[in-house]
């Protein structure tokens, strides 16, 4: 085994109460497109800037499947700090829409791990339990709920793992 630069966090490194942040992802009129494209979600609040101006929102929104779809990207993949020991997401709970994401906003996460417990079946693993909230530029909060992750206990070899 050749020496190599720590990739992120290992599970002896994680506590309960540790706090991240990922960077920031501004969203812009081409992800709500190629959101409405991908999905079928054509919905006017989303592409028709004569619709959602008379809407409650003055404006277009992004779908909110799209927030919670970036926020996961910026969690897991943006930061890396998870990827010697992240092996597979196992879900969400007490998802809440809070506010709208606008084109133009910026977003950011910030997360919090809340539970660290064994894996009952496979004693290599956990799970950990994140409060997460996706945030806007100006510190709104815009969604917020739990992530669970399934993590591993042993360093995961990511120079090997992706060959």
């Amino acid at each position: 085994m050749t020496d190599r630069p720590r990739l992120g966090y290992r599970y002896d490194d994680l506590f309960v109460g540790m706090r991240f942040r990922s960077p920031g992802r501004t969203i812009t009129d081409a992800d709500l497109v190629g959101f409405a494209g991908l999905t079928g979600d054509f919905s006017e609040l989303h592409t028709s800037d004569v619709y959602a101006k008379d809407s409650q929102f003055g404006r277009r929104v992004a779908h909110g499947m799209l927030g919670l779809a970036y926020a996961h990207g910026l969690m897991w993949a943006r930061t890396g700090e998870l990827r010697e020991t992240a092996i597979a997401f196992l879900g969400i709970s007490d998802w809440r829409f809070v506010a709208p994401i606008f084109v133009g906003d910026t977003i950011f996460v910030d997360y919090t791990l809340t539970e660290l417990r064994d894996s009952k079946s496979r004693p290599t693993q956990a799970i950990a339990s994140f409060d997460v909230a996706v945030v806007n530029q100006a510190k709104a909060v815009c969604q917020r709920g739990v992530k669970a992750l399934l993590v591993s206990k042993e360093p995961l070899d990511a120079v090997t793992a992706s060959q």
